[in-house]
């Protein structure tokens, strides 16, 4: 039975962590091969099970270090039908990576969690194709359908809720809303954007939000945004409308390149973790509501360590 799902301890306003960019201190750190980027592909190994459970311990620590709560998002960003095929995954093989997942983090919030850190484990989920660019765009009725098999499998598990992340079009993101309302599991929507604050389908945020939330009767808990730089959504984030309150979390990347520049980058550029501890302090300064903040590409403890000390701070 899940621990937290029917009273999330974040949505009291609690200040949050989450890890950084997994996948990036995965393979530029740690030199791990991550076929299509996908995390879950180590679970098949005891070595990687092992780096999968440090990983996360590390990050656990900052949090109950200074006190704060921690999201524990599950290694199954890639772990859909359609990537898991391109692995030699079938339909039984990706429901026990799931559970597997989801128990490994499960036995680490037992040996981890404190009165002052609660920590939320969360079902990843990804978008259906290429979160940067694209190509086939879903109706929210095939979303619904495609997302929902990665849903149930976590609604068959401890997972507290599910995040979707780097959402490219707000189709995508209405399905697995939908979805995971009808799993009755809650449901974080986490869109990308591009340098002029903007989906990659080009929608606004403000229309995004606003468009989920009128279709799914605000199914999601809340919003996050992720895999960008500061720099290239700080400017829509200004303001005092209703939209804004909804969303609580950012997951910024550390590097203030594009996506397509990131997309053809052979190093890791890993930014200046003050600079964006000092971004982070900014955001929670104007928006009381934040209070979930971590980490994407390029991003590892370095960073998260100063963002927790700059949000801290406010």
């Amino acid at each position: 039975m899940s621990k937290y799902r029917d009273s999330l301890p974040q949505l009291s306003g609690q200040l949050f962590l989450t890890d950084g960019g997994l996948e990036t201190t995965l393979v530029f750190h740690d030199g791990f091969d991550l076929p299509h980027f996908a995390a879950f592909d180590l679970l098949k190994t005891t070595m990687g099970t092992q780096r999968i459970r440090d990983y996360y311990r590390q990050y656990a620590g900052i949090a109950v270090a200074n006190k704060v709560g921690f999201v524990m998002d599950t290694v199954t960003w890639r772990a859909s039908a359609d990537w898991g095929a391109l692995m030699g995954y079938s339909a039984t093989a990706l429901n026990a990576v799931h559970h597997q997942s989801v128990e490994l983090l499960v036995a680490l919030r037992k040996e981890l969690e404190t009165v002052d850190s609660p920590m939320v484990i969360s079902g990843c989920l990804g978008p259906r194709g290429d979160g940067y660019n694209p190509s086939n765009f879903m109706t929210a009725e095939e979303s619904l359908k495609y997302h929902q098999v990665q849903i149930n499998s976590f609604s068959q598990t401890e997972a507290d809720m599910v995040t979707a992340m780097t959402i490219p079009y707000v189709e995508e993101a209405i399905g697995m809303a939908l979805a995971a309302r009808a799993e009755n599991i809650p449901v974080v929507i986490a869109f990308t954007v591009e340098t002029d604050g903007r989906l990659p389908s080009g929608q606004n945020l403000k229309d995004a939000i606003e468009q989920v939330d009128a279709e799914t009767d605000s199914t999601p808990i809340y919003y996050m945004i992720n895999c960008a730089h500061p720099e290239h959504f700080e400017n829509t984030l200004v303001g005092d409308e209703k939209w804004l309150n909804r969303i609580h979390g950012i997951r910024a990347n550390a590097s203030k390149k594009s996506h397509a520049e990131l997309d053809e980058s052979v190093e890791l550029d890993d930014g200046n973790p003050v600079e964006l501890g000092h971004a982070y302090q900014t955001f929670s300064q104007n928006m009381s509501q934040l209070n979930v903040f971590g980490g994407c590409c390029g991003t590892d403890h370095r960073h998260i360590e100063a963002i927790c000390q700059s949000v801290m701070s406010v």
